[in-house]
Formats: C-alpha cells, structure tokens, sequence
C-alpha cells in the first residue's frame, strides 16, 4: 500500500517535471524564432538560420513531452516559460545557452525518473531530445566564442 502511494507520487512528480520542460520547450520555440528574426549583422547570419532549424527541433520536443504528459495521466501544459529579450545579440544568444543548459540538466534528472518508475521507453525518448539539446547548446556556445558550459545535474 505503502508502494503504491510512493509510485503514485512519484508518476504525479514526473508528470510535474515534464510539464515544467514542456513550459521551458515553448519557451525555446518562442525564444528561436524571435532570435533568428532579429538578429542582425553578417556575423549573425549563420547562426540565425540555424536558430531556425532549432526552433523546429524544440516544437518537435514538445509535440513529444505534451503526448508523454498525456500518456502518463497528466494535462499538457500551455504555459511557456518567459522569453528574456535583448537588443544585443550576444545576449540574445547567452540566454538560449542558459536555457538549453537548464533543459540538459533536468532531462538528464526526467531519464532517472522515468527509469526509476519502469517507463524506459519515456526515458529513451528524452534521451534522443538531450542528444538534440546538446548539440543546440554546442552552437551557442560556438557561435558565443566560449566554451560549452558544464551542467550540473541535481544529485550528482
């Protein structure tokens, strides 16, 4: 009985869990396209079009946590986190790293969760989004001249 309440609260904390990073994809949705749009200058061109092609990722990571959301029990949120603006680019984009930064964190905490409730499909699903967040945080962090940024996941 015990396990039974356990697992119940642990699926509603999951549910929980994955509508703040379904927020945090609309978020990213919203963020790409207003970035890719404003950014101006030859040195941003590149990285504007691959905005884009971010953007389009990010409302596929959705699509997919909205049906896993669903799938569990839950509502689908449709609440995105807030968009930071900027009139300076380089600011424009440290936001999009400080963001996939977070989102690489707490996927990596999902994968565990989902795991430690039996549901590995789940986790192999937000396993192949983190492949794509990883690889959007190694543009931004490329097209920002710096390093990519350490992620610290909660518990580790």
């Amino acid at each position: 009985m015990a396990d039974e309440k356990n697992d119940d609260k642990a699926l509603k904390d999951l549910i929980d869990a994955l509508n703040e990073d379904l927020s945090r994809e609309y978020q990213a949705v919203i963020a790409y396209t207003v970035y890719s749009t404003v950014l101006k200058g030859a040195q941003y061109m590149n990285i504007a079009a691959e905005l884009k092609k971010h953007a389009l990722e990010e409302l596929q990571h959705a699509l997919i946590i909205a049906d896993q959301v669903d799938y569990l029990g839950g509502m689908p949120t449709a609440t995105p986190k807030e968009v930071k603006l900027s009139d300076k680019p380089e600011e424009m984009l440290r936001f999009d790293l400080d963001n996939e930064t977070e989102t690489i964190a707490a996927y990596r905490q999902r994968v565990k969760q989902a795991e430690a409730l039996g549901h590995f499909a789940l986790a192999e699903q937000i396993r192949k989004i983190l492949v794509q967040e990883q690889e959007h945080q190694h543009d931004l962090a490329t097209a920002l001249g710096i390093d990519v940024p350490k992620v610290i996941t909660q518990g580790a």
